[in-house]
């Protein structure tokens, strides 16, 4: 009992706001006491509101009060914490800023274990006893704490709202149905919780079917990503299996060659070397006979010259000089110009078939190509700047606009040479490359003007079908003219249908394989839609057959 008593006193003189014992304490004029400092800092905030409350029975006071230190509290507190009371411990049964506080509780509240729907009120394990022990509030609907009980009473009538209006969507009062709700559809609130809650539960059956079905997905995806792993392992493994192989295959070669040609090296020099010593031996006997005939010549007597004349041996067959053939620095150079040219050979392939490479791996794509876009705004997003290629511009066309405008003039432009130009047909290719979602627009006037995409490697000299687009398999184009659009692949002509402008708009998903032209004005009509395989990025292209025609890639926003 003396601990219970000791506890009273604690709370006693406790400040409400800060739960310890009273620091330098100050009393309101609704006789609520509290530290200097808490009961300032609390007046502080409410300065911006223009009016001030007692924390504790709220009881407001026109001007914000005067605390004055409540000398003899204060001296009762240093009493207490003389012998041995000290500042109060955070309990856990008491209500903290986070909690659900107990209405009924005076000076510190406890916290809340219940909330009456009914009653409107929370309680603490002490006072909701009441409840459990008396059979009048046994309909009484008990639920876990709430802060927002005050939700549940009607702002108009301050009654309980257990009416719940289907015509307007909202909870009343059973007032508020004779006032302005009067002839609307109700229902009690149960009612309508139960009937709210057979679609809650459907709800949650559709959620938990589409937890499911992601589940999966998920799964799937997470299996796809081990067969991506996977292969892409095996794809590395084997590429560098084979091109291991065709390292020790161009090594071997080199090997070959090398073993060759010091073979044919070792054959020659010694066929050089055995002609050398058959020479020498000449040279040595020609010395030899040199120096007979010398020692001839000076014999004085006239008879003894005759008499040996005849016995001097006759000369050997000399070797013919037309068996000796020389060709100084030029032994080999057969070889290394073969080599060279297989050298050559083998870059170009490997060059062609690079981009294919390339472009076969960047085409892998697991999931679906997002659809196309279907407004204009949606286009814009996947707009690229292209700019004109000069080194692949006929003569006859003028570029400007930083080589994004392009004109038709009789007069040639003097433009060097370069294997890329078209020389047949007023044709000019953009310098960038396409490939993945692209969209650009052309604006085109004065005559017939081909917007077109085709592949690097179409022909380029001369007026065949393979250098024009739209006349063979490497280019697909759309013709604008002041009668129609016409769309050209394959030398094949498709006359479209859909309103003439002088806009028109690409659209290329590399990857899915599709080309759509559009009609831009106001709005953006579907002219032509091409679904394909692309097997090497693309360029944009444009063919004027008009003078004076012009055709210019705009810059999108």
């Amino acid at each position: 009992m003396a601990q219970k008593g000791v506890q009273l006193d604690r709370e006693t003189f406790s400040c409400s706001i800060c739960l310890d014992l009273l620091k330098d304490p100050v009393t309101t004029a609704c006789g609520h006491s509290y530290c200097m400092n808490c009961i300032q800092t609390h007046f502080d905030e409410e300065d911006r509101k223009g009016i001030h409350s007692c924390p504790q029975c709220r009881g407001t006071f026109t001007a914000r009060p005067v605390m004055v230190k409540n000398t003899m509290l204060a001296e009762l507190v240093e009493q207490l914490k003389k012998t041995g009371l000290q500042a109060a411990p955070a309990d856990h049964c008491y209500a903290g800023p986070e909690d659900v506080a107990c209405d009924v509780c005076t000076g510190r509240k406890l916290k809340a274990i219940k909330s009456c729907l009914v009653c409107v009120i929370s309680y603490c394990e002490k006072h909701i006893q009441l409840h459990f022990e008396s059979p009048a509030f046994g309909k009484h609907k008990l639920v876990a704490p709430s802060k927002k009980l005050q939700e549940n009473i009607c702002s108009r009538h301050d009654e309980v709202m257990k009416i719940f209006c289907r015509t307007d969507q909202q909870s009343i009062c059973y007032l508020c149905i004779m006032d302005e709700h009067k002839g609307h559809e109700t229902v009690p609130a149960a009612a309508e919780r139960t009937e709210k809650q057979k679609e809650l539960e459907v709800r949650r059956l559709n959620i938990q079917q589409r937890i499911q079905e992601r589940e999966k997905d998920v799964k799937l995806l997470q299996q796809e990503v081990e067969a991506i792993n996977g292969c892409a392992d095996k794809a590395v493994e084997d590429s560098e299996k084979m091109f291991t192989e065709l390292i020790r295959l161009i090594q071997k070669r080199s090997s070959d060659v090398k073993q060759q040609v010091r073979s044919q090296q070792e054959t020659e020099v010694s066929r050089v070397k055995k002609l050398q010593e058959k020479l020498e031996q000449e040279i040595a006997e020609l010395k030899r006979k040199d120096g007979e005939l010398e020692q001839l010549s000076h014999t004085e007597d006239h008879n003894q010259f005759l008499h040996n004349y005849p016995s001097l041996s006759a000369l050997s067959e000399s070797t013919h000089s037309s068996s000796i053939n020389i060709h100084p620095l030029s032994y080999f150079e057969d070889v290394t110009a073969a080599v060279s040219e297989t050298r050559d050979k083998l870059q170009d392939i490997l060059r062609e078939e690079w981009t294919n490479i390339s472009l076969t791996v960047t085409e892998v794509d697991v999931l679906l190509s997002s659809p196309e876009p279907k407004t204009r705004a949606g286009f814009l997003k996947y707009s690229h700047e292209i700019t004109l290629d000069p080194n692949t511009a006929n003569t006859h066309l003028l570029l400007s606009e930083g080589n994004r405008k392009v004109t038709f003039m009789k007069q040639q432009q003097s433009y060097s040479d370069h294997p890329d130009r078209f020389t047949g047909y007023s044709q000019v290719l953009s310098r960038e490359s396409l490939s993945g979602r692209c969209y650009w627009e052309v604006e085109w006037r004065g005559g017939v003007v081909l917007v077109a995409v085709a592949y690097k490697n179409i022909g380029r000299a001369g007026g065949d079908k393979e250098c024009g687009f739209g006349y063979n398999e490497k280019s697909w184009a759309l013709n604008c003219n002041t009668n129609n659009f016409q769309f050209w692949h394959n030398h094949v002509r498709t006359v479209l249908s859909g309103p003439l402008s002088s806009r028109v708009g690409v659209y290329l998903d590399h990857r899915a394989g599709i080309l759509s032209f559009y009609s831009v004005s106001e709005t953006m009509t579907l002219l032509h839609r091409v679904q394909t395989t692309f097997t090497q990025p693309l360029y944009a292209g444009l063919w004027l057959l008009d003078y004076e025609a012009t055709a210019e890639m705009i810059k999108v926003k």
